[in-house]
């Protein structure tokens, strides 16, 4: 039976990446919800191996293409792999991590479809036969409700912000193999090569647990007091706008409105006054800890526990306390 919901499923080194398992978890709810199917899509070389995997975290059926065309993760490749898909089930919504490929993915399926898009979700839920999607606007400050006009309706889903399935909803998922309908040399682009970073870093929009920066910390040089309680917390790092346009960290790094998204379950703000473009890629974070001398600061007004102190001094205290809990098991 067709219809149901569609989750795209990016995977890298033989697993399913966390945002296809919160993928998974949101199209549970919802196809259960709507007493229709959750099919999951695989796409690229090795990806049939990982139905399996998808079925254990919620899906009914997974479409899986293993065409040479999708060998490297272009985003003109997979949208229109996609569309093949979604367009074989017609579903009520698509659900589209909201990570570097995803966003671009579904911009392009939604434009292909010529049907709606809402970008960084962080709730939905089912109501008359449809999906309807809440998602920030003016910079966190407001939440909107999104009703489709036609389906299917294309959803990008902020990280951490869904939880996996539970495991009630584990099943043996369907596996059906599909052709994307093209070949490499009808693309437009070729992605060439890859390079990895220079050292493995943790991904922010992945990340559980940051330690962010801002310019309060004075200068580059003094980046190690971040970096040291981020990784006795097991943390990713993350820094204001105003440190990476002074070049003291690469953009990757970026929190905020013109940056990274994040929603962990820990966000340590360092330093950092809390500028609206600050708070807009961060302010859903489960739990919120400012360190700032200066009590006025507007970052306190979205912390859960704040720290009125020079972060010189806090910081290695901190740290310390940290390592001295880890040690003592």
């Amino acid at each position: 039976m067709a219809g149901g919901i569609v989750a795209y499923l990016p995977h890298k080194d033989g697993r399913l990446q966390k945002p296809a398992l919160e993928a998974l978890g949101l199209g549970r709810a919802l196809a259960d919800a709507l007493s229709s199917p959750l099919a999951g899509v695989l796409l690229g070389p090795g990806s049939s191996a990982l139905a399996g995997a998808a079925g254990e975290a919620g899906a009914d059926l997974v479409l899986h293409a293993e065409s040479d065309a999708l060998a490297a993760a272009s985003a003109e490749a997979h949208a229109r792999a996609l569309e093949a898909a979604v367009r074989k089930r017609d579903p009520a919504a698509v659900l589209v991590p909201y990570n570097t490929l995803g966003r671009d993915v579904a911009a392009r399926l939604a434009a292909r479809l010529g049907t709606g898009l809402a970008t960084d979700c962080t709730a939905a839920k089912a109501d008359g036969g449809t999906v309807v999607a809440v998602r920030p606007v003016s910079a966190g400050k407001l939440l909107a409700t999104v009703r489709p006009k036609k389906s299917p309706f294309v959803l990008t889903l902020r990280p951490n912000a869904f939880a996996p399935a539970p495991p009630a909803a584990k099943r043996a998922a369907k596996a059906e193999a599909f052709d994307p309908g093209f070949s490499a040399g009808e693309l437009k682009t070729r992605i060439a090569s890859f390079q990895a970073a220079p050292q493995a870093k943790k991904e922010l929009t992945e990340a559980d647990v940051i330690v962010s920066g801002g310019r309060g910390l004075k200068g580059p040089e003094n980046f190690h007091l971040v970096e040291s309680l981020a990784q006795a917390l097991g943390a990713a790092v993350g820094a204001s706008r105003a440190v990476v346009d002074a070049g003291w960290r690469p953009h990757e790094d970026q929190v905020g409105q013109t940056g990274k998204t994040v929603s962990p379950t820990l966000y340590v703000a360092c330093a950092i006054s809390g500028a609206i473009q600050h708070l807009a890629g961060m302010s859903s974070s489960k739990v919120i800890v400012a360190i700032n001398k200066d009590k006025d600061a507007p970052i306190f007004q979205v912390a859960n526990y704040g720290i009125v102190g020079d972060a010189f001094e806090v910081l290695p205290a901190l740290t310390a306390e940290v390592e001295k809990l880890k040690a003592s098991g």
